[in-house]
């Protein structure tokens, strides 16, 4: 694969969803989901390649029959952070179309099934929940959960899928479509350095730290902040505020990671103090009794405190996800075949995550010099992507032609 093949390819997409404050907002089941959706079925349709939408709003494109079993299924997702990167999602599908090329430019021809996929709503920038496409089609989200998920707008998934005609009713399980993937390899813009640091532009995956959200509730007293003294006041955003720098603490203590990156005050004027504040924890370790401390250690700390400022907390776990080690027969075969590529462990989630418990599964990384992601400044390579795209080519043959 050429650089410029790459770049030719992606410039088509980059600009779907690009925000003029910086980075991208491709929330799911919006314009530019939908745009983005577009843009793929004219992928498939370029390559002669059958598309197909789940129950679940998973979108597909396969080479070969795709009714046949143990087939080997490639991709990632569209869907963005706020103002996140254009590389983390949208990477792993335009490369899954440019593999397919390479192989057929080579005369390949598939022995398997090879299907492309577009997970939906892998990173909860919208309902708050991340993975909900694969969790919900592995049975690990519950449909009526998944359907009453809200956004910022107070708009639910069920809503936001009526509105782009997707039946939000048939949600839920989908385990003949499980039992036919036979493997399932995500290629990802490396979310770190590791690889920079190595010198390599692609390393494949080893596990995936343990890692979840919670939804931390403070509630106190509303009052003047012009005329409530300092002593009189049961402010839940005291409260907040500690849990934050508890977080940071005990996640130092581990060695593993803890962020506060959303905080919502109610009613949310500058001169109220606040009745209530939501905030919520992204906590990720290496184990998952370094995560259980982390969280053991927060919420011990923060009853203490709201003891102090007459305020009352309340958790709520919104998604966890328990250690993932990749199958290691798959991981090997594929460092291997790479030419002993770099294999290193992530903090980051993906949606291999939630089939690797179901299916042999295997990621692979493109090198981020920077190591920026979530954010507009994530880069990569035209060169290392194209490396990528022949790494992913490599692997499909190995595995399906």
């Amino acid at each position: 694969m050429d650089a410029a093949e790459f770049r030719s390819l992606w410039d088509g997409l980059t600009p779907i969803g690009l925000s003029q404050q910086g980075g991208y907002l491709r929330y799911s089941w919006s314009e530019a989901d939908q745009a983005c959706r577009n843009w793929f079925r004219a992928q498939a349709d370029r390559r002669d390649m059958e598309i197909e939408t789940d129950k679940n709003g998973n979108l597909y494109a396969w080479w070969g029959p795709r009714h046949e079993r143990n087939a080997v299924l490639t991709g990632s997702h569209f869907d963005s952070v706020p103002h996140g990167g254009a590389y983390d999602g949208p990477l792993g599908i335009a490369s899954a179309f440019l593999a397919i090329d390479v192989l057929r430019e080579a005369g390949a021809k598939p022995r398997r099934p090879i299907g492309v996929v577009a997970f939906t709503e892998e990173e909860g920038g919208r309902f708050g929940v991340p993975c909900v496409g694969s969790r919900l089609m592995t049975g690990a989200l519950d449909p009526d959960r998944a359907r009453g998920l809200t956004d910022a707008d107070g708009i639910t998934l069920a809503e936001a899928m009526d509105a782009t005609a997707a039946d939000p009713t048939i949600l839920g399980a989908d385990p003949e479509r499980l039992d036919g993937i036979g493997a399932f390899v995500e290629l990802h813009i490396e979310q770190g350095r590791a690889l920079d640091g190595a010198d390599a532009p692609v390393g494949v995956a080893s596990a995936i730290w343990p890692h979840g959200r919670w939804r931390f509730t403070f509630t106190g007293e509303a009052n003047h902040a012009g005329t409530t003294l300092l002593a009189d006041r049961c402010d839940p955003m005291l409260t907040a505020a500690f849990m934050v720098l508890a977080a940071r603490k005990e996640a130092r203590i581990v060695g593993g990671l803890a962020t506060v990156g959303r905080v919502e005050s109610d009613p949310g004027a500058a001169n109220v103090i606040p009745g209530t504040v939501r905030a919520w924890l992204d906590a990720r370790a290496p184990d998952q009794a370094d995560l259980d401390q982390i969280l053991e250690g927060v919420q011990s700390k923060v009853n203490e405190r709201a003891e102090r400022d007459r305020t009352q907390v309340s958790v709520t776990a919104e998604s966890e996800t328990p250690l993932v080690d990749f199958d290691g027969g798959l991981r090997d075969r594929l460092a291997a075949l790479l030419g002993s590529a770099p294999v290193l462990p992530t903090g980051a989630g993906h949606d291999a995550a939630i089939l690797a418990a179901h299916v042999p599964t295997a990621m692979l990384f493109v090198r981020n010099r920077t190591g920026v992601s979530h954010a507009p400044g994530e880069r990569a390579d035209d060169e290392d992507c194209a490396a990528g795209v022949d790494a992913l080519a490599a692997v499909l043959r190995e595995l399906a032609c």
